[in-house]
Order: structure tokens, then C-alpha cells, then sequence
């Protein structure tokens, strides 16, 4: 393996994409520990920790997955185990601003922050996925991440650029979504459901039917979390005076299939 990649990566949070990030490191030789206050087990290969400063010590870089609301509680808590040499970098989805403010906890404990955008639902790709990465540790984070064989890029040095960019893919794709949900749910009312998803997939390029398929699938599943990163988006859009009514549907059928949902 080359030297870029360090010999030791921590995992913070082992929800569905932190365990997916950690096991595929693990297959590929890198010396993985992690944490998660609610796991009972982590996957093969993965060294468990007791708690986040025993994770994160004399790792090289951290991957921090614990979710938006708990993000600004673990980078306090690795700081200062962390090597002065590591990257923190933040995988959560969570607004600019709050990017920003991490990264400047982390400026002043003398540690690179990296804000990273992750383009798409990991199941798909798994460690494969598309990343949008800016802060302090993103040119770092860019190489390790090309050693791994992960696409990633680069949107500068500021923090809280890959996040905007995410907010507005975001709107695009779960704008995209909310309206597919609306065109297909009207067309069952009348039992053209087929017909419909048929046109739509038709006009979404060769992937189109697995598009709609994930979609369909999708909305309803990941609704709680979806409207939470859509909320997120229209803030961003408030702040920059554009006018966002789609983005405003999009939240009203998130939340109205987070609300229908039984769990």
C-alpha cells in the first residue's frame, strides 16, 4: 500500500454508511478502528473502541459518520486525542455554516478539517461513491482518498464549499424525486401507474428505470432523514435570496411520508 494512506484510519459512527466505510477499508488492508455509542458489534476486521479518543488516537485520519447532530459533539471529544498530524474529516450532512464553525474548532487545536460531500446513497457504491471534499485537510484527504481508489474531488481550501455544493445537488435530486413520487402516485389514482413510470424512465436516459425504481423505493424509506437534508438546503437557499419553491415541496411530501410512516 502506498504511503499516503495512513497505517491507522478511525470510524466514528457505524450506522449504514460508517459500517460500510469501515469493512471496505478493512478489506483493503488498512488498519481500521472505530466507535459508535449505540454498536454492539463492528464489522470483520475492524478494531472496536472503547470511546472516541481511544478510536482516533494515533490514527492518521478520522472519518467522522455519527450524523449532523452529533458531529460538533465527536470532533470535540477527538481533538484532543488526535495526532497534530491527522485529518478530521467530517462526512456528515449538515449546512455550510455549520461546516465552517468545525472547522474552525479544529483550526484552533492545530488540526486539518476536511468537509466532505458524499454524491450519492452509499449502499450503491459502497467506498466507491463520489465525494466533494474543501477545508484545510482536503488536498491531504485527496490523496489518500486516489491511494484507496476512491473518486473524490477537490473544491478548495474553505470549508463549507463541498457542503453547498451538496445542498444544491440536493435540490436538484430530491426536487427531481418528490416529483417523480407526485407524477406516479396520481397515476395509480387512475391505473396508468405503468404507463407513467414507463414515460418518466424513458426521458431519464439508460439508467432511467433504475432511477425511478431507487426512487420510488427511496423516498419513503430515507423520508426523516431526507427532509432534515432538505430543510438544511432551503436554509442555504434563504441565505443566498433565491427563491426556492420547489425545494418547498420537496420538504412538504418528505414529511408527509416520514409522518404516514408506521416506525
Amino acid at each position: 500500500m502506498e504511503a499516503a494512506v495512513p497505517l491507522r484510519i478511525a470510524v466514528l459512527g457505524l450506522g449504514e454508511a460508517g459500517s460500510i466505510y469501515a469493512a471496505d477499508l478493512a478489506r483493503q488492508g488498512v488498519s481500521v478502528t472505530a466507535f459508535d455509542v449505540a454498536a454492539t458489534a463492528v464489522p470483520p476486521g475492524v478494531d472496536p473502541a472503547a470511546d472516541i479518543p481511544e478510536a482516533v488516537r494515533r490514527a492518521g485520519l478520522v472519518l467522522s459518520l455519527v450524523g449532523g447532530r452529533a458531529s460538533g459533539a465527536a470532533l470535540e471529544e477527538a481533538l484532543p486525542a488526535m495526532e497534530r498530524t491527522g485529518i478530521f474529516a467530517d462526512m456528515n450532512t449538515s449546512g455550510p455554516s455549520q461546516k465552517q464553525e468545525l472547522a474552525k474548532q479544529a483550526d484552533g487545536k492545530g488540526i486539518l478539517f476536511a468537509d466532505v460531500a458524499i454524491l450519492a446513497p452509499v449502499p450503491r457504491a459502497r467506498i466507491k461513491t463520489p465525494l466533494v471534499l474543501s477545508g484545510t485537510g482536503a488536498v491531504g484527504l485527496l490523496r489518500i482518498l486516489s491511494q484507496l481508489g476512491i473518486a473524490a474531488t477537490s473544491a478548495g481550501d474553505r470549508a463549507g464549499v463541498a457542503a453547498e455544493l451538496k445542498m444544491l445537488r440536493s435540490v436538484f435530486m430530491k426536487g427531481l424525486a418528490a416529483t417523480v413520487l407526485e407524477s406516479v402516485t396520481a397515476a395509480r389514482a387512475v391505473g396508468a401507474e405503468e404507463w407513467v413510470v414507463d414515460q418518466i424512465a424513458s426521458e431519464l436516459g439508460p439508467d432511467g428505470p433504475g432511477l425511478v425504481a431507487r426512487i420510488l423505493e427511496g423516498m419513503p424509506a430515507h423520508s426523516v432523514r431526507r427532509e432534515t437534508e432538505m430543510r438544511e438546503a432551503c436554509s442555504f437557499l434563504e441565505s443566498l435570496g433565491v427563491a426556492h419553491p420547489m425545494t418547498d415541496g420537496a420538504i412538504e411530501w418528505l414529511h408527509s411520508l416520514s409522518e404516514s410512516d408506521p416506525t
